[in-house]
């Protein structure tokens, strides 16, 4: 029986439910792992993911369709993506349908707190892992926790979608040979000031630069972005210092294979962006973010937002893939992994 929960106003933050999913790394190998309701972490003072951020997380939701099936979306590009992670911050890999199985687990022993179809909310998931065991000469450690905790959500816009003002930052996100490809814990502490900052001046978000040349876009603190052209094509920067999002990686399949949209990815010098016609921000929290302005110093570059505060093509997107994942639309084969 589903939580009797205010669905449309839970908000986006932490609401712990009933079990979390833990495995333990040690002497070289994972355990089993398992469910547990205790929400609490102890572990030493010194170890590892305090003394020098060794640590890494994933982010996806489970949804209710319009059949009321419980479903996530891509889990496994999740699972491979921590891999990646996990290789670069020197973290033992968790196997990817370990990983898969362990969030079904999550979202199973939580079922009654994924949100019915049509409410707009949904289960966030949050699958991360950490050094535990003691370290104080600058190495890896040697243990390790991997945790999958839930927590439903309402819709990201509260008070509906409205269109985002960001500022091009003087600081930089991720040096080209740094650790800006994978989903760090410190890449995202490192944008906190940044954006405390932007807010101050009245900025929704910062638009960062590559950090080589300061000439070409790369992505703001924890999204990608993604463009639409005058003549309707579809363009995201590439980069090997962004996120590879998998929110972004499915609406380029959305574009060209849904909507017949031609579709680029590519580099793209800062210098084309007053030219393009829509601009969105791609993340799972809210699939797209509408982008209104883009600010650089006196420069103002605005883009078309005429449809509900939205650009027309970042419309269609949006709609199409939110339809996807809720199952009013057909999905790709494997792109829906259903919790029985």
């Amino acid at each position: 029986m589903k939580k009797e929960l205010d669905w449309g106003n839970i908000g986006f933050g932490y609401r712990p439910t009933d079990y979390r999913f833990v495995s333990n790394y040690k002497n070289g190998a994972w355990d089993e792992g398992g469910l547990t309701k205790e929400a609490t972490v102890t572990i030493s003072e010194s170890a590892g993911v305090f003394q020098y951020a060794q640590t890494c997380f994933e982010g996806m939701k489970a949804y209710t369709t319009e059949k009321g099936e419980t479903v996530i979306f891509r889990p496994d590009l999740n699972a491979q993506r921590m891999a990646d992670t996990c290789r670069r911050l020197v973290l033992p890999e968790y196997p990817v349908d370990k990983f898969v199985d362990a969030v079904a687990q999550t979202v199973k022993a939580n079922i009654d707190w994924v949100p019915p179809y049509g409410s707009g909310a949904t289960l966030y998931i949050r699958p991360f892992m950490m050094g535990t065991s003691p370290v104080l000469g600058v190495s890896p450690a040697a243990e390790y926790q991997f945790r999958v905790f839930a927590s439903p959500v309402g819709p990201y816009f509260k008070g509906g979608i409205r269109p985002l003002r960001l500022r091009v930052s003087d600081f930089d996100r991720a040096a080209p040979n740094g650790t800006g490809h994978v989903k760090a814990g410190l890449n995202y502490a490192m944008s906190l000031y940044p954006i405390v900052e932007a807010h101050e001046q009245g900025y929704d978000e910062n638009m960062y630069l590559d950090s080589r040349t300061r000439t070409n876009v790369e992505e703001t603190g924890g999204a990608n972005f993604l463009f639409v052209t005058k003549d309707g094509t579809v363009v995201t920067p590439k980069s090997t210092s962004i996120l590879p999002s998998i929110t972004r990686r499915s609406l380029m399949v959305v574009a060209e294979k849904y909507l017949g949209l031609k579709c680029e990815e590519r580099v793209i010098p800062f210098e084309e962006v007053k030219d393009m016609a829509e601009c969105g921000l791609c993340g799972t929290a809210a699939v797209i973010s509408p982008v209104g302005k883009v600010e650089n110093g006196d420069d103002v570059i605005t883009f078309d937002t005429s449809a509900g505060n939205m650009g027309p093509t970042i419309r269609k997107l949006y709609e199409t893939l939110t339809g996807i994942q809720m199952g009013r639309i057909e999905a790709p084969e494997g792109w829906i992994y259903k919790v029985d």
